[in-house]
């Protein structure tokens, strides 16, 4: 009955489920591995953030550049603070509000965007607190440049206030050479609160970590359809064997038969004598 399984279509069928199961396995096993990845990664990050608060500071120079090894890691630096710029539409709480950001004109020649502090509600250059004056240092965590277009990205600010804590989009800006890095202060200047420490870029649990584990079910449901689409052509093709043999449909000889004997009843039309 299961002869059919030789023919070469179902030499092509099963060449087909030997390939397509296994490919479906692997992928769906590879984004799993790139899910729990990210799971383990924004264990890491968490833990670290825990243990660089009770650590010491470190010099900034040697913490760069920023990774996901020295990303939320303590450091301190010493300079003058310039220019003053504001960061809207961040959210702290619950509530909308503002960063307050301030160049800090470090001793290399270069500036460091430190975050001093948040305020709620719009940003307002008279809103914000000034710099301190004179040689200060700061003591925070350090954090990469955030992706231009990314957090708190919006067109057509004011001037004096800037979209994302970047190098690339500072040095638009300021005039000053930049580090690509900024600290958030420990404690926040004049009242304000403490800008909390964000997780390294693809460490998080975020949209993407669970995109991978929606593509790992859907490579598993693929598996999973292509045997039963196998295993629902088999039963068919078995039934119609089983009711070959018992006659309810014709069977493949009988087809023939029936064309043998169509085409011998066709001849014999074709030449039986035309009466005149």
């Amino acid at each position: 009955m299961y002869r059919f399984l030789l023919t070469p279509r179902w030499w092509g069928i099963n060449v087909f489920v030997l390939l397509a199961v296994p490919f479906c396995v692997f992928m769906g096993s590879w984004q799993l591995s790139r899910f729990e990845g990210r799971v383990q990664d924004h264990r890491a990050a968490t833990g670290q953030a825990a243990s660089d608060r009770r650590e010491a500071a470190r010099p900034l120079d040697s913490m760069l550049p920023v990774d996901k090894s020295t990303s939320g890691r303590r450091v301190t630096a010493s300079g003058r603070y310039g220019r003053q710029l504001l960061v809207p539409g961040r959210e702290l709480d619950g509530r909308s509000g503002f960063y307050v950001l301030t160049l800090l004109r470090t001793d290399s020649g270069r500036s460091l965007p430190v975050v001093r502090g948040w305020l709620p509600g719009t940003a307002g250059a008279s809103r914000a607190p000034a710099a301190p004056g004179g040689e200060v240092t700061v003591t925070g965590a350090l954090q990469a440049s955030e992706t231009p277009g990314g957090a708190g990205a919006r067109g057509g600010l004011p001037a004096g206030q800037t979209a994302a804590i970047s190098s690339a989009t500072l040095v638009n800006l300021v005039p000053d050479r930049l580090y690509d890095a900024w600290v958030t202060l420990d404690r926040a200047d004049a009242g304000m609160k403490a800008v909390p420490v964000t997780a390294p870029e693809g460490t998080g649990l975020d949209l993407k970590a669970f995109q991978n584990l929606g593509y790992t079910g859907e490579w598993f449901v693929f598996a999973g359809f292509v045997v039963f689409m196998w295993f629902r052509l088999l039963r068919r093709e078995v039934e119609f064997q089983r009711d070959a043999a018992l006659g309810l449909v014709p069977g493949p000889e009988q087809e023939r038969e029936q064309e043998g004997q169509g085409g011998s009843e066709e001849q014999g039309r074709s030449s039986a004598p035309t009466a005149v």
